[in-house]
């Protein structure tokens, strides 16, 4: 961007972060006819820029840095949302209407009258010797996607450490690029926390056809190297997997440093309600560094990790700075691209009771239909779009779709959807 990066001495609405959360608050307050002056903070030297290719097309070569930009220099001049990058926020005060000042780490300050924090996640990194070696990366940021896609082109053993999303998507550019490729999980099956075994035994299937191997049920007990590069990942029984190459994908930490020390409750990220109001009710938050109310455990927080629910937490934020009405709440959605792979998710399916698996009989497809008290609250489906999407409709019109009949996987769902009892 080509805006000068002085502060101005005070904005009406302080936006802390510049990623999906930060940039829907600043646009949706636009929307709404908010005519208050806006600032974004972002603590990366980049432009605001989208995440999820980076772990897919940006990664395996497909798509560069100009498709990755959320909104266009023009928009932000145009809808007078001035962003200042490379600029982290070391300290805010706040009073009892959540107006304040922010501290940037270089020193120079700005009042404001409404604070969001939209401060995202980071990559969790392993506590273990070898974590720092050259040659052993993360993706989270656009620097980690262009550090691992630089170090791809050089690899031939590559050791991926987490079968999550972020770790499974990384072994599958790895195996489509014909690199020796070894997923280690230190559960018994893949994205054992959040699907059920159905959808991990599939995906297992579908990467081993790809040449992927599998270390589950495995601890790492130390990364090695020599003269400071990697060498290989060795395990807790004593094994070494040779390595030129390691992704850590176990998981992301939100960013809460910030909330803390204003004395936000923070709890694995910082809580808020359906609106984004944190403890403090003059302060709101959005995104990856949030947990919100559980929609099916009364007594849980949960923290959803996806580009539509920063969105609408963002579109709700906006609505409270506002003073209009909220939004109506949205379904949760997710996808991830594992080579011919898609995988769509609609809802939350922690919680649930029981599922329904539907699959054709070429076997290159599956959905898995999550179930609580009888009652549809999530799919996880892949090359299965219809079925998403039927899922996502009938969820969005708190509808149902009776298990027993979506146990046939000839039957469309959209033709089941009924109103719950």
């Amino acid at each position: 961007m080509s805006e000068p990066q002085n502060l101005p001495a005070r904005t009406g609405v302080l936006v802390v972060g510049a990623g999906e959360a930060g940039v829907r608050v600043a646009a949706s307050l636009r929307e709404l006819g908010h005519d208050e002056p806006i600032l974004l903070l972002g603590d990366e030297p980049h432009p605001p820029y989208q995440r999820p290719p980076l772990s897919k097309a940006f990664l395996d070569g497909t798509t560069d840095h100009d498709t990755l930009a959320l909104r266009t220099p023009d928009f932000f001049r145009e809808a007078r949302i001035e962003v200042r990058t490379g600029r982290p926020v070391a300290d805010l005060e706040i009073d009892d209407s959540g107006a304040g000042s922010a501290r940037c780490a270089g020193g120079d300050t700005v009042a404001f009258d409404h604070l969001v924090l939209a401060t995202g996640a980071r990559a969790r990194t392993l506590p273990i010797g070898g974590a720092d070696l050259d040659g052993v990366c993360t993706l989270r940021s656009l620097h980690d996607a262009e550090t691992l896609r630089a170090r791809l082109a050089r690899a031939h053993r590559v050791v991926v450490l987490g079968a999550g999303y972020i770790g499974l998507e990384a072994a599958a550019v790895a195996s489509a690029r014909g690199l020796d490729t070894t997923v280690v999980e230190r559960e018994n099956r893949l994205l054992s926390r959040v699907s059920a075994a159905p959808l991990s035994e599939f995906l297992l299937d579908r990467h081993r056809a790809w040449g992927v191997r599998f270390e589950l049920d495995t601890e790492v007990r130390e990364i090695v190297g020599d003269s400071g590069r990697v060498q290989a990942v060795k395990l807790a029984d004593g094994r070494e997997l040779p390595a030129d190459l390691v992704v850590v994908g176990v998981g992301a930490v939100p960013g809460t440093e910030l909330a803390e020390k204003l004395g936000l409750e923070v709890r694995r990220g910082i809580v808020v309600d359906t609106a984004g109001r944190t403890s403090h009710r003059g302060v709101f938050a959005a995104g990856d560094c949030t947990v919100l109310p559980h929609p099916h455990l009364s007594d849980e927080l949960l923290g959803v990790e996806s580009v539509q629910n920063a969105n609408d937490q963002a579109r709700a934020v906006a609505a409270a700075v506002a003073g209009v009405a909220p939004p109506p709440p949205a379904v949760p959605w997710f996808w991830s691209d594992q080579r011919d792979l898609k995988l769509q998710i609609a809802g939350i399916s922690s919680g649930h009771d029981s599922y329904v698996v539907r699959s054709s009989s070429s076997g290159n497809d599956v959905t898995v239909l999550y179930y609580r008290e009888g009652a549809l609250i999530a799919s996880e489906s892949v090359n299965r779009p219809k079925d998403f999407m039927a899922v996502k409709r009938a969820l969005g019109k708190d509808r149902t779709i009776p298990p027993t009949a979506a146990a046939d996987p000839d039957t469309l769902l959209k033709d089941l959807i009924i109103d719950r009892t």
